[in-house]
């Protein structure tokens, strides 16, 4: 079956070649390129500076272990005038870089950082960590969310089954808490927040 484009007939060997043509190189998308392109498809992206980064399908153990993470902090936001949200949902670090993470949130939901399109900045992001570049989310990630003034990130990392809980010092995070099954892991930044770590790696 071929597609017609421009009067072009294009068969869908024809597509990629074709899509290499039309669309920016690495390194020279911008912003709005990237923000058009991910309304238009179901892939996970990310951009950093003029790059596209495509993230793998979350398995049903990854959303398991998400679902329960954000149902947990909904629970406890919600009532107290914040907003949780999952992923897929932009937050802007700054002008040039987007993340997608697995849950995010701000304190209070009339926070004007809280854009349709994408978010401008978040109190609290949470990432499991996938096996197939656990350093995205061990050692990018955690620079890329202090740059952007993330003020909490928890690091859920099913590979070692233990949560990390780091807390904005200044531009950088210091640890506030490792945690591993038979703990609760705590939130600094929510008062009274804790979570018990096997539930959420035995999620289903």
């Amino acid at each position: 079956m071929s597609i017609s484009y421009a009067g072009t007939d294009l068969s869908p060997r024809d597509w990629p070649g074709f899509l290499t043509h039309i669309l920016p190189r690495q390194g020279s998308w911008s912003d709005e390129e990237y923000l058009v392109l991910t309304e238009h498809t179901n892939r996970l992206v990310e951009f950093t500076d003029g790059f596209l980064e495509e993230l793998p399908m979350p398995t049903e153990r990854h959303q398991a272990m998400v679902e329960y993470l954000f149902d947990e902090l909904r629970t406890y936001i919600k009532p107290r005038g914040g907003k949780a949200r999952f992923a897929p949902l932009r937050l802007q670090i700054r002008p040039g870089k987007y993340r997608e993470p697995d849950v995010l949130l701000v304190l209070s939901a009339a926070d004007p950082r809280r854009q349709d399109r994408f978010w401008k900045g978040a109190d609290l992001a949470v990432e499991v960590v996938s096996p197939d570049k656990p350093e995205r989310d061990l050692v990018q990630k955690p620079s890329d969310y202090a740059e952007g003034g993330v003020r909490e990130y928890w690091i859920v990392n099913p590979i070692d089954q233990t949560i990390r809980v780091l807390r904005l010092e200044g531009e950088a995070y210091v640890e506030a808490g490792a945690y591993r099954r038979g703990d609760l892991a705590s939130s600094v930044l929510l008062p009274g927040f804790t979570v018990a770590v096997a539930a959420i790696f035995d999620a289903e």
